[in-house]
């Protein structure tokens, strides 16, 4: 089991791919509330390779790639498909079911990565990877249109060694699309009602204190926290040129590596940064 030590400490990342049909109708048939423009399938595929690249150059990390699969318009969100912490991977059920056959390929993965893979098999169960937040102490599952409450005991009985408290989220967000972790201490949140809301059930739940960093935009509240050996931390986040109110908030974290990038495109589909891959620590401490 990892400790808190090894919060934030990764070795490999899984991505897949942008599929043409990212976009697409078919795509937006799967729950994504867009009302914006149109995805830029060109500009989306910049995005995407800038962020493979700092997985591999800025975190150092071994990314496995998986081939894009036009059948599954939304299969670049792999971090909806599995919850991972230590050597456990709990597979999801997605709330549309046409998400559910994208599960087959990231489950390989992890068997050849020799974690334990569980799976979801009620079918009155649906779970998004990005309705839970891992704090490196406990647990927190959003109760929201894409994860309900036998999907949050899914969780509960996955990683039983660790609390599990559920949090309601309004409206077609996740949980994780107004908060993040910026070290095992802090909860970086957005500003809305929504959040607020949630960070205000979170700290009655909980049995820690974590310090808050608040942030006017929430989409930009979703960060990737990430240990570069013993001291150094990193905070990928999005970009000024999105949320330039919400940059300053993060040069209060003292001695953190702060690095930028866009996921315009990916967000008009309901993705953030984290759901753009899944993070695995294989080298544990215990």
């Amino acid at each position: 089991m990892a400790t808190i030590s090894s919060f934030g400490k990764y070795t490999h990342a899984i991505v897949r791919c942008i599929p043409s049909s990212f976009g697409t109708a078919d795509a937006m048939a799967d729950g994504s509330d867009n009302e914006t423009e149109p995805v830029d399938l060109a500009k989306a595929h910049r995005q995407y390779g800038v962020y493979t690249g700092i997985l591999r150059q800025k975190l150092g990390l071994q990314v496995i790639e998986l081939a894009a699969d036009e059948s599954l318009p939304n299969s670049t969100l792999v971090g909806d498909l599995a919850v991972i912490q230590g050597d456990t991977a709990l597979l999801t059920r997605p709330w549309a079911p046409s998400r559910r056959d994208e599960i087959s390929s990231v489950k390989k993965v992890l068997e050849e990565l020799k974690l334990r893979v569980v799976e979801v098999t009620d079918e009155g169960a649906t779970l998004d990877g990005s309705d839970v937040l891992f704090t490196g102490r406990e647990f927190f599952v959003g109760i929201s249109k894409w994860t309900n409450h036998r999907g949050a005991e899914m969780v509960a009985d996955a990683f039983r060694d660790f609390a599990v408290s559920t949090v309601p989220v309004s409206g077609t967000l996740h949980l994780r699309s107004f908060c993040s972790m910026a070290g095992s201490d802090t909860v970086i949140v957005g500003s809305s009602d929504v959040a607020k809301k949630a960070m205000k059930t979170m700290e009655q739940l909980t049995d820690h204190h974590y310090e808050t960093l608040t942030v006017p935009d929430d989409p930009a509240a979703n960060c990737i926290y990430a240990r570069l050996g013993q001291k150094s931390s990193v905070l990928l986040h999005r970009s000024a040129e999105e949320f330039p109110n919400s940059v300053q908030p993060f040069q209060k974290l003292p001695d953190y590596t702060l690095i930028p990038a866009a996921c315009t495109e990916v967000a008009k589909l309901g993705g953030t940064l984290s759901s753009c891959s899944l993070l695995i620590n294989k080298k544990l401490e215990i």
